[in-house]
């Protein structure tokens, strides 16, 4: 694939990302107005504060290390993709020690919620920590599908778990309101089985098809998607695992950094649990642009500076096709998310209060929301420079730039 199909195929797998994240956003944002109906703040505030804060710690930190060094270099036929998915593998016993570890911080080191208010707390966090561990099993598959540019696998999966999750979401707020947590740690396991169910099925009837010889897909049988030993081969490509570890140590200070307000908030209790519930909608409020547009836009742009570049090369030693195209491709980015994110400070801070407040009531509009909400609107520039200009450092550095 030369790298004009690339960048093609790059562009339909943003722009489809654009589209799948504007329908999880918008869902998320009607869900989050329906359930303030139906359930009080502090619940709110525990699901998505707290709960929400374990599993994507836990998630991040197994895998996204991962994900980066696995994408990175060499693709398609190219790569021993046999090692590449034993090493994958490693994500499910990571995410296994990881969910003990964090599980047992958030049952008997943190603050416990009223039961009254927040009644099966002690469930919920066993239950979200292993909806992440569940996740996990498609790992393998989700890096093969990416690195195969199987645009619509990703739309369609992560598709049909969000309906499926807002569905069961509502009907247990509706008819089960007692249910508490359970409620929310149910939809999220749904979520995260239907994510799974997608990509087994999927490859399960791809490989050994007409379809999989014609894209000289690499893997055969589905047992070449099971970990296995290679005779006359390393187990795992040992480059990458490298690779992994340098990611690691990065991710693990991105993720703090990041998550960092939640962080401050779970182990420091500085707002209380309904307090909590206002800044979590506020902050999905501001945060739309950056999910919808940006997001997207960094994770499918890394798979094409990765792909077209060679990690570690100075620009002289670079493909100068290559080069010319990413950096024409890099100063577009940047202008078009500058344009988006200043249409979002300048209308974002004018009309603060009237978006809360049509939104949540007096509930949001009355309180801190309107200026927290302002912040966040010129946040949100900082954001739109800052993901695509990191998207491509990080798929270009070696190793050792990674370490340091």
């Amino acid at each position: 694939m030369n790298s004009v199909d690339k960048l093609r195929n790059t562009f339909t797998l943003a722009s489809c990302n654009v589209l799948l994240q504007v329908m999880f956003r918008v869902l998320t944002f009607l869900l989050n107005g329906f359930t303030l109906r139906f359930v009080s703040k502090e619940l709110i505030g525990v699901v998505n504060v707290r709960l929400t804060l374990l599993y994507s710690t836990l998630v991040f930190l197994s895998r996204e290390a991962f994900r980066r060094a696995c994408l990175s270099g060499e693709s398609g036929t190219n790569r021993n993709w046999r090692q590449v998915v034993n090493l994958l593998w490693l994500t499910l016993p990571i995410g296994v020690i990881w969910a003990l570890l964090l599980g047992s911080v958030w049952l008997w080191l943190l603050e416990v919620p009223d039961p009254e208010a927040v009644p099966y707390y002690g469930a919920a966090v066993v239950l979200f920590a292993f909806s992440g561990v569940q996740e996990l099993l498609a790992e393998p598959l989700w890096v093969l599908a990416q690195a195969h540019m199987f645009v619509w696998l990703k739309v369609v999966a992560e598709s049909l778990a969000m309906i499926a999750k807002c569905s069961v979401t509502v009907l247990l707020v509706v008819f089960a309101r007692e249910w508490g947590l359970y409620i929310f740690s149910a939809a999220h396991l749904v979520y995260t089985g239907f994510l799974v169910l997608c990509y087994v099925v999927y490859f399960t009837r791809f490989l050994g098809s007409e379809e999989a010889e014609k894209k000289s897909f690499p893997l055969h049988r589905v047992t070449d998607l099971l970990p296995g030993r290679i005779r006359g081969e390393p187990l795992i490509d040992w480059s990458a695992a490298q690779l992994t570890w340098s990611f690691f140590k990065q991710s693990f200070l991105k993720q703090i950094l990041t998550e960092g307000e939640r962080y401050i908030m779970t182990f420091f209790s500085v707002l209380t649990f309904g307090d909590q519930g206002v800044y979590d909608i506020v902050n999905n409020l501001g945060s739309m642009v950056a999910r919808f547009v940006f997001l997207p836009i960094e994770e499918s742009f890394y798979i094409f500076f990765a792909n077209i570049l060679e990690r570690g090369r100075d620009v002289h030693r670079q493909e100068q096709e290559a080069a010319s195209m990413a950096a024409e491709v890099l100063e577009c980015l940047l202008k078009l998310v500058v344009v988006i994110g200043l249409i979002i400070t300048v209308f974002g801070y004018g009309y603060s209060h009237l978006a809360l407040d049509i939104y949540g009531g007096s509930l949001l509009s009355s309180g801190a929301g309107p200026v927290l909400l302002r912040c966040y609107s010129c946040y949100v520039l900082l954001l739109a420079v800052n993901g695509v200009t990191e998207c491509f450092v990080f798929a270009t550095m070696s190793k050792e730039e990674v370490d340091k």
